[in-house]
């Protein structure tokens, strides 16, 4: 493969740092685009950015992809061979608050995409999906042909990115590839996630808003293993099997309480707590099958939960 150039949108993100910085240790050229918004703090994104422009291979573009003509800039300046698309406005919760925000980014900004790689002749994209979609399906676990109803604006949005790639696959021969992505956590994550909530109230003696107690279910995905799974993709994009979407989870499911207590135990100290009602949007439950990608990619390991959050504990900027 001569052209080794990548566009990975929301490169200052979370699972854009992480699958930025994979791809740059696997000589891949990087062009990462984000908006540096301040949904969370940006030092933290800006601390991400730092460690990637240390690879010399790492270039960075700062604006929104709701600009339009910037990304067209862009794309035509680099003609990359494959665009990962992380960029999206997250949190379920906050999609009540905001919604004109998931519009903008996760539709528009989505559909800006696909333009551009029309107007370019550009036919590779992995995209970010979630286990959003899913909703309240009830039956487990999740796999990728199940009737959707998600329960939140956000997992709305990101039900219409699949609907607007597969008019945009059949229409102009756009080949994406989506990722139903469970809850993914790892070092560097985002604040406002559950993990790293928890280990910042435990560190700092404060105390922790838990949801209807406690007795929710998360499917939770190590950040690692989903930066390989990506690389993987893009390495062996197979685009002759029929199956555009998968699931990127663990395939195991874990219960809030019994996390909380694993990372107490790590860090030898109890947390408090102040129980709060179900909140409305929240999915009691996920748990997905994975035995599609495992079929179609050879991804056969996942790092264990108590692994991964031992590594999550001890790497820090």
């Amino acid at each position: 493969m001569k052209n080794k150039k990548i566009i990975i949108t929301g490169s200052s993100g979370f699972i854009g740092y992480h699958v930025s910085k994979k791809l740059l240790e696997k000589k891949y050229s990087v062009i990462g685009i984000d908006n540096h918004n301040n949904y969370y703090n940006p030092k933290i994104k800006l601390l991400r950015l730092k460690e990637l422009k240390k690879n010399k291979n790492f270039k960075f573009c700062r604006f929104d992809i709701k600009n339009k003509n910037k990304f067209n800039q862009i794309l035509n300046k680099t003609k990359p061979y494959i665009i990962i698309h992380l960029a999206a406005q997250a949190g379920v919760r906050y999609s009540f608050k905001e919604p004109q925000k998931y519009i903008d980014s996760n539709i528009t900004g989505f559909t800006n995409i696909l333009e551009g790689m029309k107007k370019f002749s550009l036919k590779k994209l992995i995209y970010a999906s979630s286990s959003s979609v899913y909703g309240d399906c009830k039956k487990f676990p999740f796999n990728e042909n199940l009737e959707l109803n998600p329960l939140n604006f956000y997992g709305q949005t990101k039900l219409i990115n699949e609907k607007i790639a597969n008019i945009y696959e059949k229409n102009y021969g756009i080949k994406a590839i989506g990722l139903r992505f469970f809850t993914v956590y790892g070092p560097h994550g985002r604040p406002d996630m559950l993990i790293p909530k928890i280990i910042n109230k435990i560190k700092n003696n404060k105390t922790l808003e838990l949801y209807n107690n406690g007795n929710h279910f998360r499917d939770f995905t190590y950040v690692e293993d989903v930066s390989n799974i990506i690389y993987t993709i893009t390495k062996k994009i197979n685009y002759n099997f029929h199956q555009r979407l998968f699931n990127i989870c663990s395939g195991k499911e874990i219960n809030i309480k019994k996390i909380i207590k694993i990372i107490e135990i790590n860090l030898n100290k109890k947390i408090k707590i102040t129980n709060k009602p179900f909140q409305r949007g929240d999915m009691k439950k996920t748990h997905g099958n994975n035995l599609l990608l495992k079929k179609v990619y050879k991804i056969t390991k996942f790092v264990k939960f108590e692994d991964g959050i031992k590594k999550t504990l001890k790497i820090d900027f």
